[in-house]
């Protein structure tokens, strides 16, 4: 257990952030799990309709620091990319 004061305050500000993070990283990828077996089922339709709430999600992640900036832009382009592709 830590002694000073100050490490635990680092400890329980530390164990909020991996709380949310971890929720925001579940969120984006079941959202992404969602999306891919829409994309390998090829369905043009339901791809089409849950790229929008995917995108929201990589974005909500990149803003709560759970995701980079640039690794949400190459997630992001390469699935459109793949939505596109099927029709």
């Amino acid at each position: 257990m830590p002694r000073s004061k100050s490490v635990q305050k680092r400890a329980r500000g530390n164990e909020k952030r991996r709380v949310s993070n971890r929720a925001n990283v579940s969120k984006y990828k079941t959202a992404m799990k969602k999306l891919e077996a829409a994309i390998e089922e090829k369905d043009t339709a339901k791809a089409k309709d849950l790229l929008p709430g995917v995108v929201a999600v990589i974005d909500r992640a990149v803003s709560k620091n759970a995701l980079t900036k640039n690794s949400a832009s190459r997630k992001k382009s390469s699935l459109s990319l793949r939505v596109n592709a099927l029709g």
